[in-house]
Protein backbone atom coordinates (compact mmCIF):
# COMPACT_ATOMS: atom_id res chain seq x y z
CA UNK A 1 0.00 0.00 0.00
CA UNK A 2 1.49 3.33 -1.08
CA UNK A 3 1.81 6.29 1.25
CA UNK A 4 1.56 10.02 0.67
CA UNK A 5 4.71 12.01 1.28
CA UNK A 6 4.95 15.77 0.84
CA UNK A 7 8.03 16.69 2.86
CA UNK A 8 11.49 15.16 3.20
CA UNK A 9 13.74 16.06 6.13
CA UNK A 10 17.47 15.44 6.01
CA UNK A 11 20.10 15.45 8.73
CA UNK A 12 23.35 17.33 8.03
CA UNK A 13 26.41 16.00 9.91
CA UNK A 14 27.55 12.61 8.52
CA UNK A 15 24.45 12.47 6.32
CA UNK A 16 25.24 15.30 3.90
CA UNK A 17 28.87 15.95 4.85
CA UNK A 18 31.66 14.43 6.93
CA UNK A 19 31.77 15.47 10.58
CA UNK A 20 32.58 12.70 13.06
CA UNK A 21 36.01 12.13 11.51
CA UNK A 22 37.13 15.48 12.95
CA UNK A 23 36.00 14.44 16.43
CA UNK A 24 37.90 11.16 16.05
CA UNK A 25 41.10 12.96 15.03
CA UNK A 26 40.79 15.35 17.96
CA UNK A 27 40.24 12.45 20.36
CA UNK A 28 43.49 10.88 19.11
CA UNK A 29 45.27 14.17 19.80
CA UNK A 30 43.61 14.35 23.23
CA UNK A 31 44.83 10.85 24.08
CA UNK A 32 48.36 11.80 23.06
CA UNK A 33 48.34 14.86 25.30
CA UNK A 34 47.24 12.80 28.33
CA UNK A 35 49.22 9.61 27.64
CA UNK A 36 51.45 10.17 30.69
CA UNK A 37 48.39 10.21 32.95
CA UNK A 38 46.06 7.48 31.63
CA UNK A 39 45.58 5.05 28.76
CA UNK A 40 43.40 5.92 25.78
CA UNK A 41 40.52 3.50 26.55
CA UNK A 42 40.10 4.83 30.06
CA UNK A 43 40.36 8.41 28.85
CA UNK A 44 37.69 7.87 26.17
CA UNK A 45 35.39 6.27 28.73
CA UNK A 46 35.78 9.25 31.03
CA UNK A 47 35.30 11.68 28.13
CA UNK A 48 32.09 10.00 26.99
CA UNK A 49 30.76 10.09 30.55
CA UNK A 50 31.55 13.82 30.73
CA UNK A 51 29.85 14.45 27.39
CA UNK A 52 26.69 12.63 28.48
CA UNK A 53 26.72 14.50 31.79
CA UNK A 54 27.17 17.86 30.09
CA UNK A 55 24.64 17.52 27.28
CA UNK A 56 21.83 19.14 29.32
CA UNK A 57 24.13 22.09 30.06
CA UNK A 58 26.14 22.61 26.87
CA UNK A 59 24.01 20.89 24.25
CA UNK A 60 25.39 19.15 21.18
CA UNK A 61 28.37 20.39 19.24
CA UNK A 62 32.06 21.19 19.26
CA UNK A 63 32.01 23.75 22.07
CA UNK A 64 30.46 21.27 24.50
CA UNK A 65 32.90 18.61 23.33
CA UNK A 66 35.85 20.94 23.99
CA UNK A 67 34.63 21.79 27.47
CA UNK A 68 34.13 18.09 28.19
CA UNK A 69 37.71 17.36 27.11
CA UNK A 70 39.02 20.05 29.48
CA UNK A 71 36.87 18.71 32.32
CA UNK A 72 38.10 15.17 31.67
CA UNK A 73 41.72 16.32 31.56
CA UNK A 74 41.29 17.96 34.97
CA UNK A 75 39.70 14.80 36.37
CA UNK A 76 42.27 12.27 35.15
CA UNK A 77 45.21 14.42 36.31
CA UNK A 78 43.65 15.17 39.72
CA UNK A 79 43.63 18.85 38.84
CA UNK A 80 47.27 18.93 37.78
CA UNK A 81 46.79 19.24 34.02
CA UNK A 82 49.33 21.76 32.67
CA UNK A 83 48.03 25.03 31.29
CA UNK A 84 49.74 24.26 27.98
CA UNK A 85 47.51 21.19 27.58
CA UNK A 86 44.39 23.26 28.22
CA UNK A 87 45.60 25.70 25.57
CA UNK A 88 46.12 22.87 23.08
CA UNK A 89 42.60 21.58 23.72
CA UNK A 90 41.15 25.05 23.16
CA UNK A 91 43.16 25.33 19.93
CA UNK A 92 41.90 21.92 18.83
CA UNK A 93 38.31 23.02 19.41
CA UNK A 94 38.85 26.17 17.35
CA UNK A 95 40.42 24.10 14.56
CA UNK A 96 37.34 21.88 14.51
CA UNK A 97 35.12 24.93 14.19
CA UNK A 98 36.91 25.88 10.98
CA UNK A 99 37.37 22.51 9.33
CA UNK A 100 36.51 22.34 5.61
CA UNK A 101 33.19 20.88 4.50
CA UNK A 102 33.43 17.71 2.42
CA UNK A 103 30.20 16.35 0.98
CA UNK A 104 29.39 12.66 1.17
CA UNK A 105 28.78 10.74 -2.07
CA UNK A 106 25.61 11.33 -4.13
CA UNK A 107 24.37 14.22 -1.99
CA UNK A 108 23.85 16.81 -4.73
CA UNK A 109 22.35 14.37 -7.23
CA UNK A 110 19.92 13.07 -4.59
CA UNK A 111 18.79 16.53 -3.52
CA UNK A 112 18.40 17.58 -7.14
CA UNK A 113 16.22 14.53 -7.85
CA UNK A 114 13.99 15.15 -4.82
CA UNK A 115 13.53 18.92 -4.93
CA UNK A 116 11.02 18.92 -7.78
CA UNK A 117 8.56 16.55 -6.11
CA UNK A 118 8.95 17.26 -2.39
CA UNK A 119 9.50 20.10 0.02
CA UNK A 120 13.01 19.61 1.41
CA UNK A 121 13.96 20.48 4.99
CA UNK A 122 17.41 20.48 6.56
CA UNK A 123 17.01 19.51 10.21
CA UNK A 124 20.17 19.50 12.27
CA UNK A 125 21.29 20.08 15.83
CA UNK A 126 24.38 21.48 17.47
CA UNK A 127 26.06 24.85 17.67
CA UNK A 128 24.14 27.47 15.67
CA UNK A 129 27.16 29.34 14.27
CA UNK A 130 29.00 26.15 13.32
CA UNK A 131 26.01 24.61 11.56
CA UNK A 132 25.32 27.84 9.69
CA UNK A 133 28.98 27.97 8.62
CA UNK A 134 28.98 24.41 7.33
CA UNK A 135 25.72 24.87 5.46
CA UNK A 136 27.03 28.04 3.79
CA UNK A 137 30.29 26.35 2.78
CA UNK A 138 28.51 23.24 1.53
CA UNK A 139 26.74 25.11 -1.27
CA UNK A 140 23.54 23.16 -0.54
CA UNK A 141 21.35 25.91 0.93
CA UNK A 142 19.48 26.45 -2.33
CA UNK A 143 18.10 22.92 -2.29
CA UNK A 144 16.18 23.42 0.96
CA UNK A 145 12.84 25.12 1.48
CA UNK A 146 13.62 25.58 5.17
CA UNK A 147 16.46 25.03 7.62
CA UNK A 148 15.90 24.10 11.26
CA UNK A 149 18.83 24.08 13.72
CA UNK A 150 17.43 22.67 16.95
CA UNK A 151 18.84 22.00 20.41
CA UNK A 152 17.66 18.38 20.26
CA UNK A 153 15.67 16.15 17.94
CA UNK A 154 12.57 14.97 19.76
CA UNK A 155 9.16 13.75 18.60
CA UNK A 156 7.71 17.12 19.62
CA UNK A 157 10.34 18.97 17.58
CA UNK A 158 9.62 16.88 14.49
CA UNK A 159 5.87 17.25 14.96
CA UNK A 160 6.24 21.04 15.08
CA UNK A 161 8.70 21.31 12.18
CA UNK A 162 6.73 19.15 9.77
CA UNK A 163 3.50 20.97 10.61
CA UNK A 164 5.06 24.41 10.11
CA UNK A 165 6.89 23.59 6.90
CA UNK A 166 4.88 20.72 5.46
CA UNK A 167 1.55 18.96 5.70
CA UNK A 168 2.24 17.20 8.98
CA UNK A 169 4.62 14.56 10.25
CA UNK A 170 2.36 11.77 8.98
CA UNK A 171 3.21 12.90 5.43
CA UNK A 172 6.87 13.44 6.23
CA UNK A 173 10.08 11.41 6.08
CA UNK A 174 13.31 12.03 7.96
CA UNK A 175 16.60 10.50 6.80
CA UNK A 176 19.87 10.53 8.70
CA UNK A 177 22.74 8.57 10.20
CA UNK A 178 21.50 8.62 13.80
CA UNK A 179 19.01 6.00 14.89
CA UNK A 180 18.50 7.89 18.15
CA UNK A 181 18.01 11.36 16.66
CA UNK A 182 16.84 10.98 13.07
CA UNK A 183 14.82 7.78 13.04
CA UNK A 184 13.06 6.77 16.24
CA UNK A 185 11.80 10.24 17.27
CA UNK A 186 10.47 10.90 13.76
CA UNK A 187 8.59 7.61 13.80
CA UNK A 188 7.22 8.51 17.25
CA UNK A 189 6.00 11.79 15.74
CA UNK A 190 4.00 9.81 13.17
CA UNK A 191 6.30 9.95 10.16
CA UNK A 192 8.83 7.82 8.32
CA UNK A 193 12.35 7.36 9.67
CA UNK A 194 15.07 6.21 7.28
CA UNK A 195 18.44 5.15 8.66
CA UNK A 196 21.50 5.99 6.54
CA UNK A 197 24.44 4.39 8.38
CA UNK A 198 27.81 6.14 8.51
CA UNK A 199 31.08 4.42 9.35
CA UNK A 200 31.70 6.81 12.26
CA UNK A 201 28.80 7.56 14.59
CA UNK A 202 29.03 8.99 18.11
CA UNK A 203 28.02 6.42 20.71
CA UNK A 204 25.33 8.73 22.10
CA UNK A 205 23.54 8.53 18.74
CA UNK A 206 23.20 4.73 18.78
CA UNK A 207 19.83 3.11 19.47
CA UNK A 208 18.11 -0.17 18.75
CA UNK A 209 16.30 -0.15 15.40
CA UNK A 210 12.49 -0.19 15.56
CA UNK A 211 10.87 -3.60 15.32
CA UNK A 212 7.73 -4.39 13.36
CA UNK A 213 7.33 -0.76 12.34
CA UNK A 214 6.18 -0.23 8.76
CA UNK A 215 7.40 3.39 8.74
CA UNK A 216 11.05 2.42 9.26
CA UNK A 217 13.56 1.97 6.49
CA UNK A 218 17.30 1.54 6.05
CA UNK A 219 19.42 2.29 3.01
CA UNK A 220 23.13 1.82 2.32
CA UNK A 221 23.74 5.43 1.32
CA UNK A 222 21.93 8.64 0.51
CA UNK A 223 22.12 7.79 -3.18
CA UNK A 224 19.51 5.09 -2.53
CA UNK A 225 16.97 7.45 -0.97
CA UNK A 226 15.19 8.32 -4.21
CA UNK A 227 14.54 4.65 -5.05
CA UNK A 228 13.41 3.99 -1.48
CA UNK A 229 10.89 6.84 -1.64
CA UNK A 230 9.60 5.70 -5.03
CA UNK A 231 9.15 2.25 -3.54
CA UNK A 232 6.75 3.44 -0.84
CA UNK A 233 4.85 6.16 -2.67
Amino acid sequence: MSVTLSTIGLDADDTLWHNERFFALTQEHFAGLLQDHTDKDHLMTRLLAAERRNLPHYGFGIKGFTLSMIETAIEVTDGKVPACVIRELLDAGRDMLSHPVELLPDVETTLNALKHDFKLLLITKGDLLDQERKLAQSGLRGFFDAVEIVSDKTPAAYHDIFHRHGTGADQGLMAGNSMASDVTPMIAAGGWGVFVPHALTWEVEHAEPPRDISRFGQIDGLGNLVDFIHGIT
